[in-house]
Parts: C-alpha cells; sequence; structure tokens
C-alpha cells in the first residue's frame, strides 16, 4: 500500500500529512515529523497528494477559519494498546474545553498513571485532528506540547474565542 506525504502552510505554521489510500496516519509540525516516521516504521513516501490529504488539508483550513468543530478524515492511530486508548479518550474532549492530564487519567482508569497519559499525548501522531493540545496541567498552565507551546496557546485561543462567540455551535 502506497504512503503519501505532503506539507500544508497553515496560520500556525508548516503541518506535515502522511496518508495511506484508507486513512490519515500523521498530522506533525516540522520538528516532529521525522520522529513520527521512524515510529510508524515508514522508509518510503511518496510525495503527493491523495483524496485524504486533500479532505485533511480543507478540513484543516475549516478548522482555523473557525467553521469545523470536529473532523471527518479517517485516522489510523497506531501505537501501543495503551497509546491508543488515551488518543481515543482526547477525541471526546468537546471543542473549547480543556481537561487535566489527571482527569484523562481518571476517565482511563488509571489515576496514578498521569505521567503515562502526559507521554502518550506528547506521541499523539495526528495533532490537532486529535487534540491533545485540549489537555493542560491541573493548575490549568499549558503543560507540554510537541508543536511548542505557542502553539498550544494559539489552539485554545483559538477554540475559545469561537465558543465565547459561538456557545450554541457545535
Amino acid at each position: 500500500m502506497h504512503v503519501y506525504y505532503s506539507v500544508w502552510k497553515s496560520p500556525i505554521g508548516n503541518l506535515h500529512l502522511i496518508a495511506r489510500d484508507d486513512a490519515l496516519l500523521s498530522l506533525s509540525f516540522d520538528q516532529n515529523t521525522p520522529a513520527i516516521l521512524k515510529r510508524l516504521g515508514i522508509t518510503e513516501l511518496i510525495e503527493h497528494e491523495n483524496p485524504l490529504i486533500r479532505q485533511a488539508k480543507s478540513e484543516l483550513g475549516e478548522y482555523f477559519e473557525g467553521r469545523r468543530t470536529s473532523f471527518e478524515v479517517p485516522v489510523d492511530l497506531r501505537g501501543t494498546e495503551f497509546q491508543k486508548r488515551v488518543w481515543e479518550s482526547l477525541l471526546k474532549i468537546p471543542y473549547g474545553e480543556r481537561i487535566s492530564y489527571r482527569d484523562q487519567a481518571r476517565g482511563l482508569a488509571h489515576e496514578k498513571a498521569v505521567r503515562a497519559v502526559g507521554s502518550a499525548n506528547g506521541r499523539n501522531p495526528v495533532a490537532i485532528i486529535v487534540p491533545c493540545h485540549r489537555v493542560v496541567r491541573s493548575d490549568n498552565t499549558l503543560g507540554g506540547y510537541a508543536g511548542g507551546l505557542r502553539i498550544k496557546e494559539q489552539l485554545l485561543m483559538l477554540e475559545s474565542r469561537l465558543v465565547v462567540a459561538f456557545p450554541s455551535s457545535n
């Protein structure tokens, strides 16, 4: 099966998209792409937009314009069983809301695994679409983010502005 690759110049910087014919495998930032490729075991890429990469770019454009609060592009989350459970829990965090790493660990019935949850979030292969940026420290400070804290803050501000401006939209 072919693996396709494209870079999109988004409002927050370059986003690297990697997809097969049936699912998006990765959405990453400049500095994270080599490590994600290695973790996914991808050695050959076709630098070409397939339909799923075009769909992801379109949906991301709508997200940054404030016209989209959730994504429909199919994703293939590859990792350990624990990581996949953590990433799937991220998809349940409503647009514009934040939870703490501790709350996420509790929701997974692993209350003492706060650091492991944070580590799994940091290895999320599909940034933004799988919204690890919505997880913050218990004291409501940002914590870490693979794209950097400035980008995490921009994403949270984008979502909070739109929730305040359009409280009933989703």
